[in-house]
C-alpha cells in the first residue's frame, strides 16, 4: 500500500503526456488518471477510494483521494490553525481527506482557471496548489471555479504502484472532471467502476484498466 515518506510531485518530462510510458522501465505514466479500489481492497484506508494521480514516474507516485471527508474539521477550523483572519470566510467548503501521509499537509486540487507561482498543471482542466493564497483567494471569493480542499496525500515509492496493480489492488479510468469536482462523494466510487462499462457485482478480484 502507499508508502508514509514524501514522493515527487513534479510535472511530466517535456514532451511527455498523459498515458505516456517510461522509456527505461516500459511503465505507463497514470498522472492524471483516476484510480479505483478494487472491491477486494483490504487496506481500509484505501478501502473503496478513487485517487486523482498527480504525479506517477520512475521515482515514485503521488495522488489524493477525493471521496472522503477529513473527519469534522471546517474550512474556518483550517484558517484557525493558520491563523489567517479573514473576513468572511467560506463557511460550507468541506475539508477532504487527502490520504494517510502528513495529514497536516493541505492541497487545492481545482480547475485551471486559476494558475499562480506554485500551481502544477496536472492535466488539461485540472491542477494543484499547495499555497496559503489559494486559500486566502477562495475566501475572499476570487479562487478556481472548482476545486477540492484536500490534507494529506497517498505516496507510492519507485514501482510500487505498478506493482500493486499487478496484484489487482486497483483499476484506473480517465479522468472525469465531471466526476471528480462532483460534491456527492458517496456514488464516486460506483460512478468511477462504471466508467469502465462493468459494475460492482461484476468485479471478481482481476485488475484492468480503460
Amino acid at each position: 500500500m502507499p508508502r508514509s515518506t514524501k514522493p515527487p510531485v513534479t510535472p511530466p518530462a517535456k514532451g511527455s503526456s498523459k498515458g505516456s510510458k517510461d522509456q527505461s522501465k516500459g511503465m505507463q505514466s497514470l498522472t492524471g488518471q483516476l484510480l479505483i479500489a478494487m472491491p477486494g481492497m483490504e487496506d481500509p484506508r484505501f478501502q473503496r477510494t478513487v485517487i486523482y494521480v498527480c504525479a506517477h514516474n520512475e521515482d515514485g507516485a503521488m495522488g489524493l483521494v477525493v471521496n472522503r471527508l477529513f473527519g469534522s474539521i471546517t474550512f474556518e477550523d483550517l484558517l484557525d490553525q493558520l491563523e489567517m483572519d479573514i473576513p468572511n470566510p467560506v463557511h460550507n467548503m468541506p475539508v477532504h481527506y487527502g490520504g494517510p501521509v502528513e495529514s497536516g499537509r493541505g492541497f487545492v486540487l481545482h480547475s485551471t482557471d486559476y494558475v499562480r507561482e506554485g500551481t502544477l498543471v496536472v492535466d488539461d482542466g485540472v491542477a494543484l496548489t499547495a499555497t496559503i493564497d489559494i486559500l486566502r483567494a477562495i475566501s475572499e471569493d476570487r479562487g478556481p471555479r472548482r476545486n477540492i480542499l484536500l490534507l494529506g496525500y497517498a505516496g507510492w515509492g519507485p514501482g510500487q504502484l505498478d506493482a500493486e496493480f499487478q496484484a489487482n489492488g486497483w483499476l484506473n479510468v480517465p479522468c472525469d472532471e465531471e466526476l471528480l469536482f462532483d460534491p456527492d462523494l458517496g456514488a464516486k466510487w460506483e460512478r468511477a467502476i462504471a466508467k469502465l462499462g462493468v459494475s460492482v457485482s461484476m468485479l471478481s478480484g482481476e485488475a484492468g484498466h480503460a
